[in-house]
C-alpha cells in the first residue's frame, strides 16, 4: 500500500478520505489494496480511513485488536455497538466526502461491496458517501510492465492452443472419428498445462445452438458431437503460472466444411466489423489524448450491430476489464448491463467481444485491448475470417 499515492489521488478527486470497512473478509478489494495478510480472518467489524492529508486511522474490536496492525496510523478500539458508532464518528470528524466500496444503484456490482446499513451508519455521521470505483481502478486494475509482458507471452501460448484445437477438430473429421465439445475442451486444457498456463475454468467449446449461450461450457455429462456442417465457437482464457500474472482472453469461431453458409458468414462479418470499430475507436481516441469511458466503447460496438438489424441478439456488454482475474476491477465496456462511466486509464486492459446469438447458432469475436501512455493496441491475433476446419 502506498499511502502517499492514495492521498494524492484523493486530493485530485476532491475526496476527503477513503474509508475501508469489512468483517469476515467480505471485501477482497480492501485486503488487496491495503495489503492485509491472508492470515487475518476477522470476525468483528473493522474500519480504516485514509484521509486526503494526515495520518490514517484504524478502528478495531478489542477481541481482535491486532487485526490491522500491519497498517500504519492511529489505532482505536471499541467493544459495544454504541462505542463503535461514537468512535467511527470521531474518525470521520472533519470529512464531508468519503469514498467507500459503494456504487449508486449498484451500477457497478464489482465495486458494490459495502452493505446498505454501513453506508447508512456513515451518512448518519453527516458524511457524504461517494463511490471508490475510480480509485479502485487506479490501485487495483493498472498493470506493471512485467504484467504486460506476461500477458503478451500468455497470449502467444493461448493463440497456439487455439490454432491447435481447430486443427485437432479437423484431423478428427477428416479421419471420420467421433469428436465432442468436451474432448476439444480437454485437449486445450492439456495444452495449457504443457505450456505453463493456468485458468480457473473453461474453455468454452460450443457448436451451433450451444454457441448462442454466451456462458455455455461442455462437461463430461453434457457435450455435443462436432460434425461436418457445424459452426464451432472456442472461447479460451489463461495466464502464466506465475505470481501476479494477468489473463489473456479471446474467442474465435470456425466452420466445419469448405464453404460456410451465407448467413453464418454474414453474421460473422457483422460481429467482426463491430469489434474492429470498437477497438479502432479506442486506439484513435487514446492517440488523440481524448478521455473515453467504458460506456462509449460499448455504444460504438453495439451501434454497428444494431444498424445491421441484429441489436436484439447482442445481449451482453461489449467487454470486461482483465487483470489477475479474468474479469478484473477496471472499467468495463458496458452501456447495456450497466452504465459504466469510469474513464479508461493508462496501463489497463480489457476485452472487446461483441456477439450475435441467433436460435440456431451464435458468433462471438474477442480481442484484448491494452491502453498504455498515449497509445492503445490489440495485444494478440485478430480473427478476420471464419476458420475453415
Amino acid at each position: 500500500m502506498d499511502i502517499e499515492r492514495i492521498q494524492e489521488a484523493l486530493r485530485q478527486s476532491s475526496i476527503d478520505g477513503w474509508l475501508f470497512f469489512d468483517h469476515h473478509r467480505r471485501d477482497p478489494l480492501a485486503y488487496r489494496i491495503l495489503g492485509i495478510p491472508d492470515h487475518v480472518q476477522p470476525t468483528r467489524r473493522w474500519y480504516y480511513v485514509v484521509p486526503s492529508t494526515g495520518v490514517p486511522r484504524r478502528l478495531v474490536h478489542r477481541i481482535e485488536s491486532g487485526a490491522l496492525d500491519t497498517l500504519p496510523g492511529e489505532k482505536r478500539m471499541y467493544a459495544s455497538w454504541a462505542d463503535q458508532q461514537q468512535k467511527l464518528n470521531q474518525m470521520l470528524f472533519g470529512c464531508s466526502r468519503i469514498a467507500m466500496q459503494y456504487s449508486p444503484d449498484c451500477a457497478i456490482p464489482y465495486i458494490s461491496l459495502v452493505d446498505a446499513g454501513t453506508v447508512e451508519l456513515v451518512r448518519a455521521a453527516g458524511v457524504e458517501v461517494v463511490s471508490s470505483a475510480d480509485l479502485v481502478q487506479q490501485f487495483e486494475a493498472r498493470w506493471t510492465e512485467e504484467q504486460y509482458e506476461q500477458h503478451v507471452a500468455a497470449g502467444k501460448l493461448v493463440d497456439d492452443a487455439r490454432r491447435e484445437a481447430f486443427a485437432f477438430i479437423g484431423r478428427k473429421l477428416r479421419a471420420k472419428e467421433a469428436v465432442t465439445e468436451y474432448q476439444v475442451q480437454q485437449f486445450i486444457r492439456e495444452r495449457f498445462a504443457q505450456s505453463g498456463l493456468v485458468t480457473d475454468h473453461g474453455p468454452i467449446v460450443a457448436v451451433n445452438a450451444n454457441a448462442s449461450d454466451p456462458h455455455y461450457e461442455p462437461s463430461r455429462e453434457r457435450s455435443s458431437h462436432i460434425q461436418m456442417g457445424d459452426l464451432v465457437l472456442i472461447d479460451l482464457w489463461a495466464k502464466l503460472d506465475k505470481p501476479d500474472a494477468v489473463f489473456y482472453d479471446v474467442t474465435w469461431t470456425g466452420f466445419c466444411g469448405e464453404t460456410p453458409p451465407d448467413q453464418i458468414r454474414n453474421v460473422f462479418e457483422i460481429v467482426r466489423d463491430s469489434r474492429k470499430a470498437a477497438s479502432d475507436f479506442v486506439i484513435r481516441s487514446i492517440a488523440a489524448g481524448k478521455p473515453i469511458a467504458g460506456f462509449e466503447v460499448d455504444d460504438v460496438c453495439r451501434g454497428h450491430i444494431a444498424e445491421k438489424g441484429f441489436g436484439e441478439y447482442f445481449f451482453h456488454r461489449t467487454g470486461h476489464s482483465i487483470g489477475t482475474e479474468v474479469h478484473g476491477t477496471g472499467a468495463n465496456m458496458d452501456n447495456l448491463e450497466c452504465h459504466d462511466d469510469r474513464r479508461i486509464l493508462p496501463r489497463t486492459c480489457f476485452s472487446v467481444e461483441p456477439g450475435v446469438y441467433l436460435p440456431d447458432f451464435g458468433i462471438r469475436s474477442e480481442v484484448n485491448v491494452y491502453v498504455g501512455s498515449g497509445f492503445a493496441r490489440v495485444t494478440g491475433d485478430e480473427q478476420h475470417a471464419l476458420v475453415v476446419i
